[in-house]
């Protein structure tokens, strides 16, 4: 299955999750993370991957974007204005949001390079791009990829992507990373686990970490 029919038919399945005790307590550490470095971005904000709509409705965030219709109706349902389309065809113009985050997609997209660089597009000049994902150095990692082996419907189709790997997409897109946060340094678990905030950096061994990247200008492509 695609991600997009795997989201489509789990919908309801994916959103409970952040309802468990497990899944709730995950993601308040990881929102905290997210926004350590929210501070100071102008708007409009998209969400591409948006799901659905928990981080857009916790963060503010106005627009989401998603290849499914099914995560769509619970986002739209969330107050968030959304849009059917995919991160590596972004349909709207550029420079057009001041902020654009990408939060536990980069993992499910086909072409992660077309939406890194469709994120750069759509962004102004002095806009930021921030994303949140589990580096693939990390013990979750590891343990999702085998949760997926075993049969998950998510990490089955999920991908996760080296430090080096995605400071390389990143400058093949043109941006840079300017700030690392990371957090949930426990050991994996399908407990729920308590708040822990955020540490400054990226730090391998974290189950997630959130990174805040500006457009690298012509300025500083010679230097």
């Amino acid at each position: 299955m695609t991600s997009e029919e795997v989201f489509d038919k789990f919908a309801e399945r994916y959103d409970r999750w952040y309802e468990r005790p497990f899944g709730s307590s995950v993601f308040r550490i990881e929102k905290a993370c997210i926004s350590t470095l929210c501070e100071g971005l102008k708007g409009p904000y998209l969400e591409v991957g948006v799901g659905t709509g928990r981080f857009s409705k916790a963060l503010g965030i106005e627009y989401g974007l998603d290849t499914s219709m099914g995560v769509l109706k619970l986002a739209k349902g969330r107050g968030i204005t959304v849009v059917q389309g995919a991160g590596e065809s972004l349909p709207f113009r550029d420079g057009c949001f001041g902020a654009v985050f990408i939060i536990v997609t980069i993992c499910f997209v086909r072409e992660p390079l077309k939406v890194l660089r469709e994120a750069s597009r759509v962004l102004r000049d002095d806009g930021s791009v921030i994303l949140g994902l589990i580096p693939r150095e990390s013990p979750w990692a590891a343990y999702y990829i085998k949760k997926g082996e075993a049969g998950n419907v998510f990490y089955r189709i999920a991908r996760f992507y080296s430090k080096d790997e995605l400071e390389e997409m990143l400058s093949l897109a043109g941006l840079r990373i300017t700030r690392a946060c990371s957090t949930l340094f426990h050991e994996p678990t399908e407990e729920p686990v308590e708040f822990e905030p955020p540490k400054e950096g990226l730090h391998l061994d974290a189950g997630f970490v959130s990174l805040i990247a500006k457009k690298v200008t012509n300025s500083q492509k010679f230097k």
